[in-house]
């Protein structure tokens, strides 16, 4: 299963990767899209929204249950990926590339300490 080295990962399987002008763009990994089955629908937050690291930011379905997505890091939300919301097979198809889910503007306080590399990732995805 494929974890890209320059991403960095929660316990709650997203993803991110931060940006120089301070915007992170988030989406879940493959194995959490695998683990869900086919998604059908996604409620992700709105442009402007405050989302604060660790909080649900929106709602994952698939045709096996409904997951809360947690938001890796605070800050504002800057866009969301609106060909996600109108086809949300893309969270599965290309959890890393078309399927990420939104941007954020990170608060100065910056990521949390507990994000993951790729090794640290898989090994826990692993246990």
């Amino acid at each position: 299963m494929s974890t890209p080295e320059h991403l960095r990962y929660t316990k709650e399987h997203e993803w991110l990767t931060v940006a120089e002008n301070g915007v992170a763009t988030v989406g879940i990994t493959a194995y959490a899209a695998t683990a869900l089955g086919d998604v059908v629908y996604v409620q992700l937050p709105e442009t402007g929204a405050a989302v604060t690291a660790g909080e649900p930011c929106g709602e994952l379905e698939s045709t096996k249950s409904v997951s809360d997505l947690y938001a890796p890091v605070s800050g504002e939300v800057t866009e969301v990926n609106q060909e996600v919301v109108d086809d949300p097979a893309l969270v599965n198809s290309a959890p890393f590339a078309d399927g990420w889910l939104f941007r954020v503007r990170v608060d100065a306080a910056g990521e949390p300490d507990d994000l993951m590399s790729a090794a640290e990732y898989t090994a826990f995805t692993s246990e």
